[in-house]
C-alpha cells in the first residue's frame, strides 16, 4: 500500500497589536490581523488544503490564528497542539515538534512566527526562492505549502518541495 502524499502548511500568525503594551508571547492580534487570520482560514477551506494535525506556538497571537483558521475550516479547536518549541523554536525544535505530533497525520498546519519559519522553508527546501520586494518570504497570514518527501520522523535537510507561498492580498 502506497502512503499518501504528506503535505505541509507553514502559516505565519496574522498582524499583531503592537499598542497594548502587552508582553512579546501575550501580544493579540491587531483587527488586520484577526481579518488575515479569517481570510487564509477561508482560502485553505476554498483550496481544499484541509490539515489532519494542527501544530501551533502557544503565543496570543498564533494562538488566535490558529483558532481562527480551524473555525473556517470546521475543525475542532481543542485539537490544536500548542507547543512551546515553536515559539521562537530553532529549526531542530520545529522538526522534533512535527515528528513528536505528527506522526500519524497526511496534512498538518504549523502556525508560528518569523524567522523561525521563515528559516524553516529554506531548511526544508535546500533550492533557491525568488526573494520579495520587501524582503519577507512570509510576511503576516502569509501560508507556504510543502510536499514532504519523507515521514515526519526523519524530515530533514532538503526534505520537502515547495509547491507555492501565497501573501494575504492573493487570497
Amino acid at each position: 500500500m502506497v502512503k499518501a502524499t504528506l503535505r505541509l502548511f507553514i502559516l505565519r500568525h496574522g498582524k499583531s497589536d503592537w499598542s497594548t503594551g502587552e508582553p512579546d508571547f501575550d501580544r493579540p492580534l491587531a483587527e488586520r490581523g484577526r481579518t488575515g487570520a479569517q481570510k487564509a482560514g477561508d482560502w485553505m477551506k476554498d483550496e481544499k488544503l484541509i490539515p489532519d494535525r494542527v501544530i501551533s506556538s502557544p503565543a496570543r497571537r498564533a494562538r488566535e490564528t490558529a483558532e481562527s483558521i480551524c473555525r473556517s475550516l470546521g475543525l475542532k479547536e481543542r485539537g490544536i497542539c500548542f507547543d512551546e518549541r515553536i515559539y521562537g523554536g530553532s529549526v531542530a525544535e520545529m522538526l522534533a515538534s512535527l515528528a513528536d505530533h505528527a506522526a500519524d497525520a497526511r496534512q498538518v498546519l504549523l502556525v508560528g512566527h518569523n524567522p523561525g519559519l521563515e528559516e524553516l522553508v529554506y531548511f526544508l527546501t535546500q533550492g533557491p526562492l525568488t526573494q520579495p520586494d520587501d524582503g519577507k518570504l512570509l510576511p503576516t497570514a502569509a501560508l507556504a505549502v510543502l510536499r514532504p518527501l519523507t515521514d515526519w520522523r526523519v524530515l530533514g535537510r532538503g526534505g520537502a518541495e515547495l509547491i507555492s507561498i501565497t501573501r494575504p492580498g492573493e487570497m
